[in-house]
């Protein structure tokens, strides 16, 4: 996750200043990579949307005195510390959040999920406008954390469900939370590290800010690692209103992002902070001009060599110099969204796809939503590797050399990335349940008999033979009559015959059941009041679908007294305890036979209950759905004992294991750290130093596109098959890639551009005195 070094906006800072010390020194041509991975020599130029650099005065600049470190900037990290925790602790359950908690489909749960994402990058302009032409970076880092605060708190509200009446107000709040958090992350995104850098002296502190810097840049990564590691724990291992605890998962970075504002505010009551004032925004410059040039050239119709020249008399020849090198990389800049449409689904459709596999290791279980720990911890393992060991063996093999070629790769290696997802999907599809067809039906024939039971239902060819507690499952099921209409009610007949029960008499009579559309109908052979076979269709009917979070899906199926009906069946596990409650119908036949809804467990062994005494124990795994059964002893005349426990496998648990994410999380890294990476540094050693700030802006509005595609790809639904999603974003990824490719060949770089003008000098003729002597060639030695 080298996304903190957007959002810690300090990378950007020292990539300006550098490049503006390579210029005052006339080194832009000895631009060398260890150069540029050695940036933190930094001067101060911290505005997102600004191009002043900081003024010193002489006596600062001249001062031989060691100046003490400063100690706001403890503050300042720890305040980052907490907010990073916040928004990614949040940020990593929101997807779950979305899908089990306000019922969105996984479609519309990603739609949002990215629309949301999107408001995030966008809003830093806005932030970064505020802060440079009105309040300064202090003032508009403390007015929009209280938003952010407020955001944090109406989201964690929206999640406590026992407060709505109605899912469409919980959702409205949950939105309304959502967008106060939008608002707060991307307004104070541009803004802390430059305060952070204002509180440095410099020349003298250059060591020191970049030490700051290091450390600033840690506990983005730190407070990242941390929370998406545990939000997901106190989401699925605490239970709240008998579900999940989306409201502690959310109020615990909600409380992070309060003590954040609090040790903001506690360094400003200590009067630590070195506040400077706002100094405009250069954003308003770049557009006038650019305005200015369109304008001219539509009124006078004068040809320029460039289009922007006419914008010189207005603006001054340098401005117009730095705006054209700025389109110039901004052309650039067009591809960019593909990759960040594949990245960002990293907290999206890849966590959908870790709830349809298995997490379990040991005796402990990773959670879908704890993967994407993965990109941030390889983050920090794979940037020194690649700087230290895989540019340096490029190097030597002549390859990749150049900032273009390795962007080029990496965004190949982000459509890689999806293609082993999506071949991992077309592995977990076949694990998935198959759906019923339209027109179709189908059938659990379960033997809940102490014996042996041949049954003859009419949908099967042949008689089928079960001992207790078998089952077997019937093929689709055809419910359209002899001209092919589809019926709403299909009526078929089940016989069977049973020996050796005891005192239970089978039934010669066959039994008849009505089967519905797309329906998975379960059927016990079981036993009434007088010991009389019988045939019942449990109502309501089996879920086949497995979970949407990955847990495992269980429900209580039983025959009992009448009596029992208000005893509850509790199920005893290491991590979670549960409870069934038998579903109150009047009967006058003296039992009940029926069945509960779905209830999401932990993957555990379960010790279950009836009152006090103890029937039976089951094991539930991953991913499976499960229904087992409660019922009094049809052999015996004592009503006060109970069969065995017995459970059933709807549809089978998750076989696939979560670690087979690795390989694409690995892929989608290394593609991060060549795509991302080299283009900050590619753009910040290309640019003119004015326009560094200008270019910032541009990057991060490139991850708000980059969403919009993600939206605008969901919304229209192509493909039922998520795997034919993952290969057709791969697609765009490659072809969007020969896009960069057309672009950056025909790219020259400055160091190229300012080779070729040296070496079209001329040296003036008659420059100096000439030696007669040698005026014409009449000497040969």
């Amino acid at each position: 996750m080298y996304r903190p070094l957007l959002e810690s906006e300090g990378v950007f800072e020292e990539w300006d200043l550098a490049s503006s010390e390579y210029e005052e020194n006339d080194h832009e041509d000895e631009d060398t990579e260890e150069e540029m991975w050695n940036i933190y020599n930094i001067k101060e130029s911290t505005k997102l949307l600004g191009n002043e650099e900081k003024k010193y005065s002489d006596a600062e600049q001249s001062t031989e005195e060691k100046v003490k470190y400063p100690k706001s900037v403890f503050f300042i990290v720890g305040n980052e510390f907490c907010e990073r925790f916040s928004y990614y602790g949040m940020k990593a359950i929101l997807i779950l959040y979305l899908h089990n908690q306000l019922k969105f489909s996984e479609d519309t749960s990603t739609v949002i999920y990215h629309v949301w994402a999107m408001l995030c990058y966008f809003t830093p302009i806005l932030g970064a406008i505020i802060a440079d032409s009105w309040l300064g970076r202090f003032k508009t880092i403390f007015y929009i954390s209280i938003i952010y605060v407020l955001g944090n708190a109406v989201l964690s509200i929206s999640a406590v469900s026992p407060i709505f009446t109605d899912l469409t107000i919980e959702k409205v709040i949950t939105f309304l939370g959502l967008l106060l958090i939008a608002l707060g992350t991307g307004g104070i995104k541009p803004c802390v590290s430059a305060f952070g850098g204002d509180q440095f002296v410099l020349p003298q502190q250059e060591k020191q800010l970049t030490q700051f810097f290091f450390v600033f840049y840690f506990s983005i990564n730190a407070g990242s690692l941390l929370s998406t590691f545990i939000t997901p724990i106190l989401r699925d291992d605490v239970q709240c209103f008998g579900d999940d605890c989306y409201s502690l998962a959310f109020g615990v970075p909600a409380i992070l992002m309060f003590i954040a504002l609090l040790i903001l505010v506690l360094g400003y009551v200590a009067r630590l902070y070195k506040i400077v004032p706002p100094q405009g925004t250069i954003l308003k410059e770049v557009s006038g001009c650019i305005r200015e040039a369109l304008r001219k050239k539509r009124k006078t119709h004068v040809r320029k060599k460039h289009w922007l020249d006419h914008a010189k008399e207005k603006y001054g020849e340098e401005l117009v110099a730095d705006v054209k090198v700025l389109l110039k990389v901004l052309v650039l800049y067009i591809p960019l969204p593909f990759f960040w449409a594949l990245f960002d689904q990293q907290g999206s459709r890849w966590t959908f796809q870790a709830t349809r596999m298995d997490g379990t290791i040991g005796s402990w279980t990773l959670k879908p939503d704890q993967m994407q720990v993965v990109n941030p911890l390889l983050i920090l393992l794979m940037i020194p590797l690649f700087d230290r060991v895989v540019y340096p063996l490029l190097g030597y093999c002549n390859l990749l050399k150049r900032q273009l070629p390795r962007m080029f790769t990496g965004g190949v290696l982000a459509g890689v990335a999806f293609i082993v997802s999506g071949c991992l999907e077309l592995q977990l599809e076949q694990t998935y349940p198959t759906a019923i067809s339209s027109g179709h039906s189908r059938v659990t024939l379960i033997n809940t008999l102490p014996c042996k039971v041949i049954a003859t239902p009419s949908w099967a060819d042949d008689t089928i033979s079960m001992t207790q507690y078998q089952y077997d499952q019937s093929k689709d099921i055809s419910i359209r009559s002899e001209n092919e209409m589809l019926l709403n009610e299909f009526k078929v007949e089940v016989n069977f015959t049973a020996g050796n029960c005891g005192n239970i008499v089978g039934k010669a009579d066959p039994y008849k059941i009505i089967l519905q559309e797309k329906t998975a109908h379960v059927v016990l052979i079981t036993a009434d009041g007088n010991a009389s076979g019988i045939v019942v269709n449990v109502d309501p009917p089996d879920d086949i679908e497995k979970s949407s979070s990955g847990l495992p899906k269980l429900r209580m199926l039983y025959n009992v007294e009448v009596d029992k009906i208000d005893s509850q069946v509790f199920l005893d596990g290491d991590i979670e305890n549960y409870k069934f409650n038998f579903t109150n119908i009047n009967s006058t036949k003296g039992f009940v036979v029926s069945g509960t809804e779905y209830q999401e467990v932990e993957p555990d062994s379960y010790d279950i209950f009836l009152a006090d005494k103890l029937l039976g124990k089951i094991d539930v795994k991953l991913g499976g759905v499960y229904d087992f059964l409660v019922q009094r002893n049809l052999s015996s005349d004592n009503q006060e004992t109970y069969q065995d426990i017995g459970l059933f496998v709807v549809t089978e648990p998750n076989s696939i294991h979560m670690l087979w994410l690795i390989p694409q999380y690995f892929i989608i890294t290394a593609s991060e750290i060549m795509f991302s990476i080299t283009g900050l540094e590619f753009s910040f050693t290309q640019a003119p130093v004015s326009m560094k700030s200008v270019l910032q802006a541009a990057w991060l509005l490139t991850v708000s596109f980059g969403n919009l595609i993600v939206v605008i790809i969901a919304e229209a639904k192509f493909f039922e098959r998520q795997s034919m999603e993952f290969f057709l974003f791969a697609a765009l990824m490659f072809v969007d890639m020969v896009l960069f490719a057309f672009l950056a060949v025909r790219y020259k770089y400055v160091d190229e551009i300012k080779a070729e003008n040296d070496s079209t000098k001329e040296i003036p003729k008659d420059s100096g005195k000439v030696n007669e002597a040698f005026s014409k060639d009449e000497t040969k030695l």
